[in-house]
């Protein structure tokens, strides 16, 4: 169906920005760190840059991660007029299955009362590389759009 290749498309890229542009990876690469925000410098930011605070809000990662790992699901499944059945979008639903999980994974972290360290693997996949899965994301949602009856993307 062509609305879910157009909602994978749609999702992956937005996925692959939310994780690849989060404040505080940018805060780590660019400041070194060790700075810390004051709680008026954080709400500047915001107020400048009114995209990224949106994408920065909770219940924006709550959606977006229950969707892109939905759409994940119904890409395996479903088919577009002469694909291949499961092959034919594979990527696209492994990246939208894996960055959705990432953003779920972030949202349960930021949102738990509870200090949460997932364990090794998690840890090690999903929070240490989520910069490398929203680039993944963003090549390949950028693959899908492009070249639409490649197998696998």
């Amino acid at each position: 169906m062509l609305q879910f290749y157009f909602l994978s498309i749609l999702l992956n890229l937005v996925t692959g920005l939310v994780l690849f542009c989060e404040k505080d990876q940018v805060k780590d690469d660019f400041l070194g760190g060790d700075f810390t925000f004051a709680e008026d410098k954080e709400a500047e930011v915001g107020a400048s840059n009114p995209i990224l605070g949106f994408m920065e809000s909770k219940n924006f990662k709550l959606v977006l991660g229950v969707l892109s790992v939905l759409v994940g699901l119904l890409k395996l499944l479903s088919v577009v007029q002469n694909d291949v059945p499961v092959i034919g979008d594979l990527f696209p639903a492994v990246a939208g299955l894996m960055g959705g999980f990432c953003v779920l994974l972030q949202f349960y972290m930021e949102t738990n009362s509870i200090d949460y360290a997932p364990n090794g693997l998690l840890q090690s996949i999903f929070v240490e590389n989520r910069r490398t899965i929203g680039i993944c994301c963003l090549v390949v949602a950028t693959l899908h759009f492009v070249f639409p009856k490649v197998l696998f993307l």
